[in-house]
């Protein structure tokens, strides 16, 4: 039996009436708590759709708001789009941001938090601060390691994956936009 599930973000108000590349700003989102595990909380995120690019204060983003489709979810050789990440984030995924300059070996540590999932993406990211290995990011939620095997980097994954913080819980990862290599 095959059951689909949908949902509508925040609004469908569209910034921009094309697919042109146009300017929103995802807003000023406040921190509103940091874990002892150096998990940071964010608040205050926009939701509505937008085909133009978003400038968003956080990097990688934690939310606010994003493109239409979302980036379906696995493993990219590739960056990927902030918007379409985004928008991945409100259905639950956990982004795993890392740095293009890890080894092979980190990679493949990554790649293998995608195996089996269905809300994980993960993808290089270019402007990570120097000594940043990943950044974890689920909706409002970041967690920045300087190593892959950091404990805390399974734990996030875990505890955010289709978690409490999901605006849209239940909603796919697939289907959308991107092809992922694994």
């Amino acid at each position: 039996m095959l059951t689909l599930v949908t949902a509508a973000c925040g609004s469908t108000t569209e910034a921009a009436s094309s697919n042109t590349a146009t300017s929103a700003t995802a807003g000023s989102p406040s921190t509103t708590s940091v874990g002892s595990d150096g998990v940071v909380h964010y608040e205050g995120l926009g939701r509505d759709h937008t085909t133009g690019n978003v400038e968003y204060p956080e990097s990688p983003p934690v939310g606010g708001n994003h493109d239409p489709s979302w980036q379906n979810c696995g493993v990219y050789d590739e960056p990927v789009r902030n918007e379409n990440a985004v928008h991945s984030l409100e259905h639950g995924a956990v982004w795993l941001a890392y740095n293009p300059s890890l080894s092979a070996a980190d990679v493949e540590i990554l790649r293998a938090f995608a195996l089996n999932q269905t809300h994980v993406l993960v993808s290089p990211y270019v402007g990570l601060a120097d000594g940043e290995a990943v950044v974890a990011t689920a909706w409002g939620t970041q967690l920045r390691l300087d190593s892959v095997t950091d404990p805390r980097l399974a734990e996030f994954v875990a505890t955010y994956q289709e978690g409490s913080q999901t605006p849209e819980l239940g909603v796919t990862c697939s289907g959308a936009v991107g092809s992922p290599i694994a």
